[in-house]
């Protein structure tokens, strides 16, 4: 491993510590790597060793990249300077790609306390915005912001449609930043579709970091799952950036997006409701909607228990597929939910079901379904 550390501001004394992991060679099947970005924590007044070296050691184990930013603080910390700290060290993180072997668009920000503001403002107003953000028991709306620095600005009201996956911890009885900060931020997150996971704990002090116990006070009252969220932290990028695999990273199970309904275009990721009022989506889909109702069961409970599900010739040509039944488990199952619901109730369901789920449970031919998903990808998300 080859350790650097880089001066960004030498007046303000702001420096870039790398961490670089070898690739190649004993690492054949790795010729680049992920990376993560450090912001420790500390009112703006410090950045804590705690949330230094002991946070970048489980990243680097897992095979990112890692670097830590040690920022504007106390009288230099007036805004936006900590933020042009940040900005600055992407910057150079994303120049220097080539030469320290890093994916550019796989870097993550983490940010502990006044750090994790740091970090949620990178994530919703920086020029070189992260990949991803892990906020722990992050400083979030402006109330709490000012009482750390008065120039501070509120994260809440800046999440946007750009805004990367977010990963949030916290405990439910931190007393310095109360929880409610991390709360308003994934309510946010939510209202604009972004892609996150969060861990709230049930007792715990602020500044728990790792939580290992060489990093706690003995005797610190604490939920003993409150550790967990390293290695929850470490699947999650796999799940956002793809994992390390032969000679490039695997697909990533899940985009910035909970759903595909603000994707540039349209597709089966899309939910039903969404599509349906599209004029030219409704004319792809065009009697596939018969179909997916009786499957699902608006189309009678009996059909749905009988596994019959016709999916009928589309306005766009997708293949019929009929006869292909649900298992007796699930067909029984959709009866009874069929059974029990009204029909403005599963219409209401049918809305907010994604297609391409709607697809699968229809056992509808793979030919089919990326048919008319390419049809779908044709149309402007307007």
């Amino acid at each position: 491993m080859k350790t650097e550390v880089i001066v960004l501001n030498e007046e303000r004394n702001v420096t870039l510590t790398a961490y670089l992991l070898q690739v190649g060679g004993e690492f054949a099947n790795i010729p680049k790597r992920p990376a993560i970005l450090i912001l420790p924590g500390g009112g703006y007044q410090m950045c804590s060793d705690r949330e230094a070296d002991p946070v970048a050691m489980p990243y680097l184990k897992a095979g990112y990249h890692v670097f830590i930013l040690r920022y504007s603080l106390q009288k230099d910390a007036t805004w936006p300077n900590p933020l042009n700290d940040y900005d600055q060290a992407m910057a150079l993180i994303r120049e220097k790609a080539d030469e320290w072997k890093l994916y550019a668009d796989k870097v993550a920000v983490i940010g502990f306390s006044a750090g994790g503001h740091l970090a949620a403002s990178a994530a919703t107003m920086s020029k070189n915005r992260p990949n991803a953000a892990i906020l722990g028991y992050p400083v979030i709306n402006e109330e709490n912001a000012k009482i750390w620095e008065r120039t501070a600005p509120d994260t809440v009201g800046a999440v946007d449609k750009e805004t990367c996956p977010c990963f949030v911890f916290a405990t439910c009885n931190d007393t310095t930043v109360p929880v409610e900060n991390s709360l308003q931020f994934l309510s946010a997150l939510a209202a604009n579709g972004i892609t996150f996971e969060s861990h709230i704990y049930a007792y715990g002090p602020h500044g728990f970091s790792t939580a290992d116990a060489n990093l706690l006070t003995p005797g610190t009252h604490i939920c003993n799952r409150a550790p967990h969220w390293v290695e929850d932290s470490v699947e999650w990028l796999k799940d956002v950036f793809g994992a390390l695999g032969d000679g490039v990273m695997t697909e990533p199970a899940v985009g910035r997006f909970v759903n595909g309904n603000n994707e540039e275009y349209l597709s089966i990721g899309c939910t039903m409701g969404y599509l349906m009022k599209n004029e030219k989506a409704a004319a792809v889909l065009g009697g596939l909607m018969q179909g997916m109702q009786a499957v699902v069961g608006a189309g009678g409970a009996d059909e749905a228990a009988g596994g019959a599900s016709g999916v009928h010739e589309n306005a766009g040509g997708a293949a019929k597929a009929e006869g292909q039944g649900t298992d007796a488990g699930g067909a029984g199952n959709a009866k009874d939910m069929a059974a029990a619901m009204s029909p403005e109730a599963m219409q209401h369901m049918m809305d907010h079901m994604i297609l391409g789920d709607m697809l699968r449970f229809g056992q509808v031919p793979k030919e089919a379904v990326e048919q008319i998903d390419a049809q779908l990808k044709g149309i402007p998300n307007k």
